[in-house]
């Protein structure tokens, strides 16, 4: 089996707000969360925890503060780990509203991932 990586989710319009975020935090935080990836990646989803559907999540401990990274596995064999939100944990739980968010972000990837593979009508007609 390959090695997995990672990628961050991207808007349509370029901005990538999991990087934005994490990008934000204080070195000793932002080197938490890249053991917490890192691990993911040589470990797969083992490490995780599946949430629903094809979401997972992977915590990781700051200084003082839990950050969450909302994720799913793409790609044939699921070797693309796709980071779809990042966030500070304030709850127990996840909250719905960050799972929503991480499911309407990983529709809108596949989305627009399959637009760009499917051979336009003016390509189709030569």
């Amino acid at each position: 089996m390959g090695a997995r990586r990672w990628r961050d989710y991207a808007t349509a319009s370029g901005r990538r707000p999991v990087k934005e975020f994490l990008e934000g935090l204080d070195p000793e935080d932002a080197a938490a969360v890249a053991v917490a990836l890192k691990e993911v990646q040589e470990q797969g989803l083992s490490v995780t925890r599946h949430l629903r559907g094809s979401i997972f999540e992977v915590r990781a401990n700051g200084n003082r503060v839990i950050y969450r990274i909302l994720l799913a596995p793409q790609g044939k064999r699921g070797q693309v780990l796709l980071a779809l939100t990042a966030f500070k944990k304030k709850t127990q739980k996840t909250p719905l509203p960050l799972i929503r968010l991480a499911e309407q972000r990983l529709r809108d990837w596949e989305e627009r991932g399959l637009r760009q593979r499917r051979p336009s009508a003016s390509r189709q007609s030569r």
